[in-house]
């Protein structure tokens, strides 16, 4: 039986902090000692796909450092609006196989829930900054349809709860959800991708850790980090009260260049990951969204990063390099030896 933990946060506080989220770029700089020093111009992208970081996140940032790694993930610049070759706004063809609904299933067994648009963080390489959440999140007036559409299918093992971020919605619309997946007759797990118990800590109060430990059914929890800057005091005490629920705590990493592109860098990630609770699962290279080439990485030296990263490490702090590609029937794994 998992052991109870208290969660080191009031309830609510993470809604305060959400709120408070550092909006505009030029109050970013300045928090940075980067107003008079600007890495760029300001793009026209920003109007499609605004900055939004927590402020939590941006004093893991070093102050002065227009190459932070942290700072680089979220800082909206001008290449942003240069068009590149082979990036699209649905770069894993995910728009055209959304129903209305809110329901992407891709692979077999599996079914993935868009719960919300939100997000707490705008990371600039997201592979869903152009994807219509309007039209394709899931809604309450949807979600018994939707569960029906799922039951009918007769296969589904595991769902999914993405968005956006599905941990930016209330407990008692999480418990909403996962009351009603429980009549899938086949369903064996619930898996959730998040990346705010990273950059907004706080998330993991009281409420949601009763949430967790009320579901039937067991728990997969997907976290985003990219660097090991991310992961500092309170980031450790929520994965670790996240890791005491009993789910199972895995992170997914995605191959930044200017962030993530040494192996040193992801060896020091994956050590403060496990020193944390949780598994590194897999690094992505980038899915090839419009605005985002300045980030790619080729698959030479991510071959060569994995071939070094496998060389310092014990195996089950490798991550697996993979890729996502449109109407593959699951993550393609890079080949290492091609």
């Amino acid at each position: 039986m998992a052991k109870k933990n208290t969660a080191p946060w009031p309830a609510g506080t993470w809604k305060k902090n959400l709120a408070d989220a550092v909006t505009e770029r030029d109050e970013l700089l300045a928090l940075l000692d980067l107003g008079g020093h600007p890495p760029s111009s300001t793009p026209a992208a920003i109007r499609r796909f605004p900055l939004r970081v927590p402020r939590g996140f941006v004093s893991r940032m070093r102050r002065g450092d227009r190459d932070d790694p942290l700072l680089r993930q979220v800082l909206p610049v001008e290449a942003e609006d240069d068009p590149a070759t082979g990036f699209s706004a649905d770069p894993v063809g995910e728009i055209a196989g959304s129903p209305a609904d809110g329901i992407l299933h891709k692979y077999h067994g599996r079914a993935l829930l868009m719960v919300t648009g939100a997000c707490a963080v705008h990371c600039r390489y997201c592979f869903r900054r152009h994807f219509p959440y309007d039209e394709h999140s899931l809604s309450r007036a949807d979600l018994e349809k939707t569960v029906s559409r799922l039951s009918a299918e007769g296969d589904i093992s595991e769902v999914i709860l993405s968005g956006g971020d599905p941990l930016v919605v209330s407990e008692d619309r999480l418990a909403e959800i996962s009351l009603a997946l429980t009549r899938l007759k086949t369903l064996r797990r619930l898996r959730i991708h998040t990346r705010l118990p990273i950059v907004l800590p706080q998330r993991v109060d009281g409420p949601l850790v009763s949430w967790i430990q009320s579901l039937a059914l067991p728990l997969v929890i997907v976290v985003h980090a990219n660097h090991a800057n991310e992961i500092d005091g309170d980031v450790r005490r929520a994965l670790t009260v996240l890791g005491a629920t009993g789910a199972t705590l895995l992170n997914q990493t995605v191959l930044l260049r200017g962030v993530n592109d040494s192996s040193q860098a992801l060896a020091d990630l994956s050590e403060a990951l496990f020193d944390s609770g949780v598994m590194p699962y897999y690094l992505h290279m980038l899915d090839p969204v419009a605005g985002s080439a300045h980030f790619d990485v080729s698959d030479d030296v991510a071959k060569n990063l994995w071939l070094e990263l496998a060389a310092q490490l014990p195996g089950y702090l490798v991550p697996r390099l993979v890729r996502e590609q449109p109407d593959a029937p699951a993550k393609i794994g890079v080949d290492l030896w091609g």
